[in-house]
C-alpha cells in the first residue's frame, strides 16, 4: 500500500471514529434531556435581594443575577428555596433588643418579597409550597415552584415563639448560625476565630426541639461541626445540609467530614451538595502557607479571603448587600433593572468575605459587601493606601509563584456528589448552588445551566431513578418525615 493510501485509510478511520464518538454523545445528551424533563429539578439554596420584587423589578424579567424566572425557564430548574438571609452582626449592640430587632426586620422583608412574588407578580408562573405535595401540584400545573429557607437564626432573638411565625410565613428549614457566633449556635468559622458555646448554646438547644415540634428542618450547613453533631443528639427529625460540599476533597470549614456524613445518615438526612467554586476545589498546600503568611505579615486575621481567585465563586456578594442584579454579566443600558460590575454604586471599599479557606485575591467590593460574614473585612479595610498597595504587589508575586486553580466546573462538583454517593448512599445526597450568594462554578453558573449537572450525571452512569432522588426526591421525603414528625409531637402534647 502507497503512502497516500495509507494516509488515506488513516483519514477515514478517524472520520469513522469520530463520527462514532460524535453519535454517542448525541445519544447521550438525548437520553439527559429526557431525564431533565421529567424530574423536577430542586435547587436547595438561592439567595434574593428584596429589591428584586418589586412592579418594576422582578424576577419575571432576566435582571443579570443568577436564578430568575427566564434562566429557570431555560435551563429547566423546576423548584427553588429563596433564602431569608440575615448576615450575623458583630455591632456592639448585636445581642440586645435592638440588634435582634434590626435583623428581625431585614428577615420579614425578605419573607414578605418572596410572597409578593408568588402572590402578586407572577402568580401564574411559580407558586409557594409548603409540603411535598404542594410541590408536584404545582409541578405539574406547568409553573416553577418555591420554597422558603432561612439562613441564621440571629432574627429569631430570644423569642422562640418566632421559630413559629417563620414557619407560618412559609420556611420549611432554618440553620442555627452563618457565618460568625450567633446566640444559638457556633459557626464554621470558629475554627479559625475561637468558639462561643462550644456547640449548641442552651438557648440553641430548646430551638432544636421546637423545630422538631413545629415542623420545620434543621440546617447545619453553616454551624459548627460540634454544633451538628449536638443537634444529632437531641433532634427527633433528620435534617439537612442546604449548601454543603465534601471535606475530604475541599478541606474547607463549611463543608462535611466523613464523621459528619455518617452521622447525617444515621439520622436519615440528606446533604444538598453545593457548586460554590471555592467549596469544591482549593488552594494547594503551598499557595495556602504563603497566604497565610502574607496575612500575617499585615496583622490581618486567620482566614481573611484575599479575594475571588479562579478558584473562587462567582462571588455576587452584592446581593447580600442588598444591590440588585450582580456581576455576572455586563450592564445592559435598555434594562435598568440589570446592573453589571461596578455599576450598582459608587461607594466602595476594600471587602472579605469570612469563610475560612477560601482562595483568592484582594478584589474592591461595594460597600457593606462583606458585612455579617464574621468581621475580617474590617481588618483589611483599615489598612493604609500604601499598606495596600504594598499587599496588591505582594500578592500578584504570590499569584505568579503559586498560581491559583483553575475555576471548578460542573465535573469537579459532580465528583463532590459521588463521594457522597459512595460514603452515604444514593438516598442521603441532593443538589444545591448558592446561587446569588457567591455560587457557581464553570458550566452551572446559573439556574439557566441547570441541565448540565443532569448531563454529567447521565455521562456518570446514573439512572433516571437515582437523578430523580438527587435532584429532589430525597429532600423531599425529609421534608415529609419531618412533617410527619411535628404531627406526632404536637399531638402528644
Amino acid at each position: 500500500m502507497s503512502t497516500t493510501s495509507r494516509l488515506a485509510t488513516a483519514a477515514a478511520l478517524a472520520a469513522i471514529t469520530t463520527a462514532g464518538v460524535l453519535a454517542q454523545d448525541d445519544a447521550l445528551t438525548t437520553k439527559a434531556r429526557g431525564i431533565h424533563e421529567r424530574v423536577m429539578t430542586l435547587d436547595t439554596h438561592n439567595d434574593i435581594s428584596p429589591a428584586n420584587f418589586t412592579a418594576q423589578c422582578n424576577y419575571t424579567m432576566d435582571l443579570g443575577n443568577q436564578v430568575n424566572l427566564p434562566k429557570m425557564i431555560e435551563g429547566g430548574l423546576d423548584a427553588s428555596f429563596f433564602v431569608v438571609y440575615v448576615g450575623q452582626s458583630t455591632a456592639e449592640d448585636a445581642f440586645t433588643p435592638a440588634g435582634y430587632d434590626r435583623a428581625y426586620k431585614s428577615a420579614i422583608e425578605k419573607f414578605d418579597a418572596i410572597h409578593r412574588l408568588t402572590e402578586q407578580i407572577a402568580p401564574d408562573k411559580i407558586g409557594l409550597a409548603l409540603t411535598s405535595a404542594d410541590a408536584r401540584r404545582i409541578y405539574a400545573s406547568g409553573r416553577k415552584v418555591a420554597f422558603i429557607g432561612v439562613e441564621n437564626g440571629y432574627p429569631i432573638g430570644e423569642d422562640l415563639g418566632r421559630i413559629k411565625e417563620f414557619y407560618d410565613r412559609g420556611a420549611r428549614y432554618l440553620s442555627l448560625a452563618h457565618n460568625g457566633h450567633s446566640q444559638l449556635s457556633d459557626s464554621n468559622t470558629g475554627e479559625v476565630e475561637g468558639w462561643k458555646w462550644h456547640g449548641l448554646s442552651p438557648l440553641g438547644k430548646q430551638a432544636i426541639a421546637e423545630m422538631n415540634r413545629v415542623g420545620i428542618m434543621i440546617d447545619v450547613s453553616h454551624p459548627s461541626k460540634e454544633s451538628m453533631m449536638q443537634t444529632l443528639q437531641l433532634t427527633k427529625a433528620p435534617i439537612i445540609a442546604s449548601h454543603s460540599a465534601m471535606r475530604a476533597l475541599a478541606d474547607v470549614s463549611r463543608n462535611l467530614d466523613d464523621e459528619q456524613l455518617a452521622a447525617l445518615k444515621k439520622n436519615g438526612g440528606v446533604v444538598q451538595v453545593v457548586a460554590f467554586a471555592s467549596y469544591v476545589k482549593t488552594d494547594a498546600p503551598e499557595r495556602k502557607g504563603a497566604l497565610d503568611a502574607l496575612r500575617k505579615e499585615f496583622n490581618l486575621p486567620p482566614g481573611t479571603n484575599l479575594g475571588g481567585g479562579r478558584g473562587d465563586g462567582r462571588g455576587a456578594r452584592g446581593q447580600r448587600a442588598g444591590l440588585p442584579g450582580s456581576d455576572i454579566t455586563p450592564f445592559d443600558p435598555r434594562n435598568p433593572c440589570a446592573r453589571g460590575r461596578g455599576a450598582a454604586t459608587a461607594d466602595t471599599t476594600v471587602a472579605t468575605t469570612a469563610v475560612s479557606g477560601r482562595p483568592g485575591a484582594t478584589t474592591v467590593q461595594s460597600g457593606g459587601a462583606g458585612q455579617g460574614r464574621g468581621g475580617r473585612g474590617n481588618a483589611l479595610a483599615a489598612l493604609s493606601d500604601e499598606q495596600r498597595a504594598d499587599l496588591q504587589k505582594k500578592l500578584a508575586d504570590l499569584n505568579a509563584k503559586f498560581p491559583p486553580p483553575p475555576r471548578a466546573t460542573v465535573k469537579d462538583f459532580v465528583d463532590h456528589i459521588d463521594y457522597a454517593v459512595k460514603k452515604v448512599g444514593i438516598d442521603h445526597v441532593g443538589i444545591s448552588s448558592d446561587f446569588d450568594g457567591g455560587g457557581g462554578v464553570e458550566g452551572w453558573n446559573g439556574a439557566d445551566e441547570t441541565f448540565n449537572v443532569t448531563l454529567e450525571l447521565v455521562r456518570r452512569g446514573y439512572t433516571e431513578p437515582q437523578i430523580a432522588k438527587l435532584w429532589s426526591g430525597n429532600l423531599l421525603r425529609v421534608m415529609d418525615d419531618v412533617q410527619a414528625k411535628a404531627r406526632q409531637l404536637q399531638q402528644t402534647r
